[in-house]
């Protein structure tokens, strides 16, 4: 999953890919390098970030997505937590909706999922993005984040969204602490008991650049692509990555040793 931020202030690449142009630009050469999946988000969520108007939401990724589909069928995601984007988006084209609340921050997100029939990213989060760093304490992590994606399926399949368009991500780096994300790869495994695609988010994180003695994000390809490999060798299904060639390499390896075949 190739992240294109149409934001200027991401963490990671701010205001890189906040001209239409260059956002478009980056989707073709994303799918070029080996992306089966464009996410597309117009809401920077980086720790302290405030939320966007659902119009300037709108006026960032609906002439990415637009002109991204005039050119390719490749699946486009929707990052968004706020329905009246992901409703305009999946008019536009867009095929699946990452909801970074696991449905919890609009109670319009659940029905419209399920009346578009879309696949759902459900993922775990502590706080709002605004306050999710403020330390963050568990009493117990990974039985609380299993807890809360159990909840977010419950609601989707309330709310009539089909098992198998169900997707979930633990949440790496959202309400979490550098140890916290440590311990969510190492037991990654655990998360498939959930019996969901598990989509995993390391690419460029600051836990990445706190291993490496404070690196900042631009320098941290080497240890996002440890983690990944990791990620897929303990479960994961998706990789959402910004350094898309590097990241399909690295995990075509390891998911090549964890099967034993090519």
């Amino acid at each position: 999953m190739g992240v294109i931020n149409v934001t200027p202030d991401s963490f990671s690449d701010p205001g890189k890919f906040f001209d239409c142009r260059e956002a478009v630009r980056a989707a073709f050469k994303m799918t070029e390098d080996g992306a089966d999946i464009l996410d597309i988000g117009g809401e920077s969520t980086r720790p302290g970030s405030e939320p966007v108007p659902l119009e300037e939401e709108l006026r960032r990724v609906l002439p990415v997505i637009r002109e991204i589909r005039k050119h390719s069928k490749i699946p486009i995601s929707i990052d968004t937590y706020k329905s009246g984007v992901a409703r305009a988006a999946l008019d536009e084209g867009a095929d699946i909706v990452n909801d970074i609340s696991g449905l919890r921050f609009d109670p319009e997100m659940p029905s419209l999922a399920a009346r578009y029939g879309v696949p759902v990213i459900l993922m775990h989060i502590k706080g709002t993005p605004r306050d999710m760093q403020k330390d963050p304490v568990y009493d117990a992590l990974i039985p609380e984040i299993m807890d809360y994606l159990r909840e977010s399926i419950r609601i989707a399949a309330k709310a009539g969204v089909a098992g198998d368009r169900i997707i979930i991500d633990p949440g790496i780096g959202f309400g979490k602490t550098y140890d916290h994300n440590l311990d969510i790869l190492k037991n990654l495994n655990i998360f498939t008991g959930l019996e969901k695609p598990l989509l995993i988010g390391v690419s460029r994180k600051a836990f990445i650049g706190h291993i490496l003695g404070g690196l900042p994000p631009d320098e941290r390809l080497e240890g996002t692509l440890a983690a990944a490999a990791i990620a897929v060798m303990n479960g994961a299904n998706i990789v959402r990555a910004h350094d898309v060639k590097e990241t399909v390499r690295a995990v075509r390896v390891a998911d090549a040793i964890k099967r034993g075949r090519v």
